[in-house]
């Protein structure tokens, strides 16, 4: 399985992203997750502040990559997480997986978001209208975990 993993500053490329995942013949699926920076629903919100451990961040990329592969039969995944400032609509994750069949490739990206923002160490702050502030683990993030166990 080849993984790649990147924690960056700049911006990502889906058409290069998708390409890269095309790369082996034996995978006749690919899934692809893109987040976004998103208004919030009871203020506006200016841009986040997305902070890291380097070293330690991709190490725990990889190590959820790998978990996937230990569950589902991957070709290929593809893990790139941007850090810094960013602005509403811009980019934050890109998360791609290829696999011979779609229900593995599906479950995979849906594993390795859900591990991803549980488990990766990553810190947001929020930059809103209401001033700006470090934002906690959700309940429902972590509920998510739950299917997986």
């Amino acid at each position: 399985m080849s993984v790649f993993v990147a924690v960056q500053s700049d911006d990502f490329c889906l058409a290069s992203e998708y390409h890269e995942l095309r790369r082996n013949a034996a995978c006749g699926a690919v899934v692809t997750f893109s987040g976004l920076v998103r208004e919030l629903n009871d203020t506006a919100l200016y841009g986040m502040t997305l902070e890291h451990y380097p070293g330690m961040t991709e190490q725990a990329l990889i190590d959820i990559a790998k978990q996937a592969q230990q569950r589902w039969p991957l070709g290929a995944v593809r893990i790139i997480h941007r850090v810094g400032t960013l602005k509403p609509i811009e980019q934050i994750v890109f998360v791609g997986i290829a696999s011979a069949h779609r229900a593995a490739a599906f479950a995979a990206c849906e594993f390795i978001m859900d591990y991803l923002k549980n488990r990766a160490p990553f810190w947001k702050k929020e930059h809103t209208a209401n001033g700006e502030y470090w934002v906690d683990a959700k309940a429902s993030d972590q509920q998510a975990l739950t299917r997986w166990e």
